[in-house]
């Protein structure tokens, strides 16, 4: 398997991107940290908001410039939710989660394009087990998740021999993710969900695949995961 070199992990001050930052450096990477808070970990950070294009362009190109020039791959974990019926939750919280989640995504992944291509590396992005089976009070999630799954198949089909691509599914983990909510969005005290440090794992190996060989999804959830199949 190859070495990871330098990757730049969106929301990695929190849940799996602090996580998945933990597992780069175990593995002898260097995590570079995009996220609107500062990560716990002593990292390279710069913290932008995913939902304004230009600020996430502009964290991209400074975390890789200071990192020497040089990008090896690219995990969007970050990503955000607002729980109701459609008519009930704001026109503005609505495109917010579709702001962070899938079009925070693309800004992210074609600002760092030209790096990638530079080093023949390797983009994961985060889509959901609800970007594959809908449930009613998300329409955002759904769609914005779903979103990131389309946008990721068009870009290995785009990029195929030149960079890398591969979809995370995760299904729930035990993170902050479902603070702030109403309890009735919250998961029961007895849900099966996974630890964030398990998935991670996941993600370095799709991250250390050998040139050539590419994951191009993977669905990791509980093996009582209620939103799969």
């Amino acid at each position: 398997m190859k070495s990871l070199g330098n990757i730049l992990i969106t929301g990695g001050a929190s849940g799996l991107g602090a996580a998945t930052v933990e597992a780069v450096s175990r593995y002898g990477g260097t995590p570079l940290v995009l996220d609107k808070a500062a990560p716990e970990a002593d990292v390279a950070h710069a913290r932008a908001d995913l939902a304004d294009r230009a600020s996430a362009e502009d964290a991209v190109r400074e975390l890789v410039e200071g990192a020497g020039g040089r990008l090896d791959a690219v995990f969007t974990a970050a990503g955000v939710d607002s729980c109701g019926a459609l008519d009930s939750v704001s026109a503005a919280d609505w495109e917010r989660v579709v702001g962070v989640n899938l079009l925070g995504t693309v800004a992210v992944v074609r600002r760092a394009l030209p790096y990638l291509l530079a080093s023949e590396g390797t983009v994961v992005t985060c889509s959901s087990t609800l970007g594959l089976k809908a449930v009613p009070d998300a329409t955002a999630y759904c769609a914005s998740k779903a979103g990131v799954l389309g946008f990721s198949r068009s870009l290995a089909a785009e990029t195929a021999g030149r960079v890398a691509v591969t979809t995370l599914v995760p299904g729930g983990m035990h993170t902050s993710f479902f603070e702030g909510r109403d309890e009735q969005y919250k998961p029961p005290a007895d849900a099966k969900l996974n630890r964030p440090e398990d998935v991670a794992e996941t993600v370095v190996f799709a991250l250390r695949q050998p040139p050539g060989c590419e994951v191009r999804e993977m669905v990791v959830c509980s093996s009582e995961e209620s939103s799969w199949p």
